[in-house]
């Protein structure tokens, strides 16, 4: 759902909002469509008649218990809990530029790599993305303490967090005869945090999930605050994983393991999550046509399909095919089945129908979507289609294998990619993300990780696409920390490292960036993957691009946004709200941004009587943000018949005003949605 802007004196169309939802005013909305008769209105410290929630009339019409100031309850707090809420409400006036040429493959591929802050992202992602992430899986800082290429330590100054706290009365006088000073060290991890999950849950679909990594130092403040923002009741469960066999030297007990925290987005709506068998034997493959109970075609008429085979290999009718097969009244069409046999046996195939010794008509085992998606395991043996054992099974919470290795699967496989420089530390085993993401994944499936790192998550998608034939897609946010900064800071145990990365970026001229090693990891392992498949059917169809977008302030100038300040018709008539230094297709974007419209949509430049003219999604959107825009533009504009048509306020002239648009608009396509900027 777009939102609704300004609409421009004497006419329909809108002025865009460029910024994003106020989370709070929404709750607002909601509270107000569930209990209209709490709403009230009284004068605020401004002397302004505002809206207002009656708490006395909202008690009422709800049956729990109401817990007030300071009466006792269970509840997990900190200092600046109530500001990190806030942070997560509050909107921002941000955008994404696009980065075209430090991108993969940027007008095909659906896959994002956003640079900067990732609360920023996570709410320009809320309009566009709500709903729509299947997986989220983030590796956070851990709060060691220690300052590698993450900014690990979190800490913050005893005073003041004393201060914060509230351990001392109004004279200074200590509230507690012993203070925690343990808590500093939390507080602003938790504050780092809270908000960004909070905006994070809100994108996950129903049946969706979420993964965490972490270690001892706050996997019991991260249990308390996941809790709290999504429900106990979506806890699925505790993986612990064998991340490190050899031990961190540690005194006393020596770590050798971590965490990952799955929480689900609505239980009652997650499927069962499976996990590939490790070792499992495929020869005792099973045929694919269903016997005994519910195997005859009437039974179940729409798994009574064909499956092709020719030299041996399973092949499959398209779904156009498998649709036709069934006639417009749903009943099977035995004219078109012989049409599709003459048409396939012609060109060699064998036209396999699920057919018992005695010509009776059975179904597969499977309905005809699955099949499309597997049968390139299938075999052909003794003239029957057979399929491999189940290779999955319900996910253990101790994960051992050495291939959740950190070192041998994480640090030592990215330096095999960097020309085996160890350009970052505790990169996390590809196949620990990878098995994640298979959990309950499927073909078209969005991954997000918004704690990106060395990139793994989308070297894990990719690798899994690879294997098994999906298309999913990755969006991943990193910040793009200075490591010239970082090294001043590091350890020495850390400063190898960043050197070497530092070296690395300049080999292949690139500022020192950690987000440039994120990039460039995912180019370099989408070409591995490519090469290791190449002769794997389908390959050529693997998506190892990836758009760049980065973080930046907004397009418009401070003016677009005080519309209270000037009335309507002289915030259109301004001399221009545009910053000097975008481009279209930054603007473009930040449009995009707030239609809601899917950053990875195909987007294509065309030239309309001299004019740049965007098409978004098909004619979902289109966009022309040139000056002196003719009647004749705007009339070839409104014969593709777009949802969204968006201009810029100062594309029109005094020969061909805004109500010429709404004349053309009215009469050739009266539903598209017109905008200005």
């Amino acid at each position: 759902m777009y939102k609704k802007g300004i609409k421009m004196e004497n006419t329909n169309v809108e002025q865009m909002k460029m910024q994003t939802k106020n989370l709070a005013d929404e709750k607002l909305e909601a509270l107000k469509e569930l209990f209209p008769n709490a709403v009230t209105e009284v004068i605020d410290e401004n002397g302004e008649e505002t809206v207002a929630i009656d708490k006395d009339i909202l008690m009422q019409e709800i049956s729990a218990k109401v817990v007030e100031g300071n009466e006792e309850r269970y509840q997990f707090t900190w200092p600046d809990k109530k500001k990190s809420i806030l942070a997560a409400n509050a909107p921002t006036t941000k955008t994404l530029r696009p980065c075209k040429e430090e991108s993969v493959n940027f007008d095909t591929t659906e896959n994002l790599y956003i640079e900067g802050d990732n609360l920023e992202v996570l709410k320009l992602l809320q309009e566009t993305y709500l709903g729509k992430i299947k997986m989220i899986y983030i590796d956070p800082p851990y709060n060691t303490g220690n300052n590698i290429l993450y900014k690990n330590d979190f800490s913050i100054p005893k005073e003041e967090y004393i201060d914060l706290s509230n351990q001392k009365d109004a004279y200074g006088n200590f509230l507690f005869q012993n203070t925690e000073s343990n808590g500093r060290f939390h507080t602003d991890w938790l504050n780092i945090m809270y908000p960004r999950l909070k905006l994070a849950r809100n994108l996950l679909k129903d049946e969706g999930y979420i993964a965490i990594a972490i270690d001892d130092n706050e996997v019991y403040n991260l249990k308390k605050i996941m809790d709290e923002i999504f429900g106990e009741k979506n806890y699925i469960g505790t993986i612990i994983i064998r991340s490190n066999p050899q031990g961190r030297n540690k005194d006393n007990i020596d770590p050798v393991h971590e965490y990952h925290l799955v929480y689900s987005r609505n239980y009652t709506k997650m499927p069962l999550l499976k996990i590939g068998k490790r070792n499992a034997k495929i020869d005792s493959f099973e045929n694919l046509m269903r016997t005994g109970k519910n195997s005859r075609k009437y039974e179940r008429p729409y798994r009574f399909y064909p499956v092709l085979v020719k030299n041996e290999k399973i092949e499959m009718i398209t779904d156009e095919e498998y649709k036709k097969i069934y006639a417009e009244n749903c009943e099977f069409n035995e004219e078109y089945i012989e049409y599709l046999r003459e048409k396939y046996e012609g060109n060699g195939y064998k036209f396999i129908l699920p057919l018992s010794k005695n010509g009776e008509e059975k179904v597969w085992q499977r309905e005809f979507s699955r099949v499309k998606k597997e049968y390139r395991t299938y075999r052909f043996i003794g003239n029957k289609v057979k399929r491999p054992p189940e290779q999955t099974r319900t996910p253990a919470s101790l994960w051992y294998d050495d291939i959740y290795s950190n070192v041998s699967k994480g640090t030592n496989s990215l330096k095999k990619i960097f020309n085996d420089k160890i350009i970052f530390d505790f990169s996390k085993s590809l196949y620990t993300v990878r098995d994640l993401i298979s959990l309950n994944s499927e073909d078209e499936d969005i991954i997000l990780d918004f704690f990106s790192g060395s990139a793994t998550t989308a070297h894990a998608t990719m690798q899994l696409n690879a294997e098994d034939g999906g298309n999913r897609k990755f969006i991943l946010v990193q910040l793009p920390e200075n490591l010239d900064e970082s090294l001043k800071k590091a350890n020495d145990n850390a400063k190898k490292t960043i050197e070497n990365a530092i070296k690395f970026l300049d080999s292949i001229n690139r500022p020192h960036l950690l987000t440039e090693i994120g990039k460039e990891r995912i180019r370099r392992a989408g070409k591995k993957i490519l090469e290791e498949n190449k002769d794997k059917e389908g390959i050529e169809n693997l998506d190892t691009g990836f758009r760049v977008l980065k973080v930046d302030s907004s397009n418009m100038k401070d003016v677009y946004y005080a519309p209270q300040e000037l009335n309507k018709k002289d915030v259109f008539s301004y001399v221009d709200n545009i910053k000097e230094d975008r481009s279209s297709m930054d603007l473009l974007f930040q449009v995009m941004l707030d239609l809601g419209i899917s950053l990875s949509s195909k987007i294509e430049e065309k030239d309309i009587s001299g004019k740049k003219v965007f098409t978004v999604d098909g004619n979902f959107l289109i966009a022309c943000f040139d000056s002196d825009i003719d009647d004749e533009v705007i009339n070839n504009i409104a014969e593709k018949k777009p949802v969204f048509a968006v201009f810029k306020n100062k594309s029109f002239t005094k020969d061909s005003p805004l109500a010429n648009l709404e004349e053309i608009f009215k009469t050739v396509s009266p539903d598209t949605v017109r905008k200005v900027l």
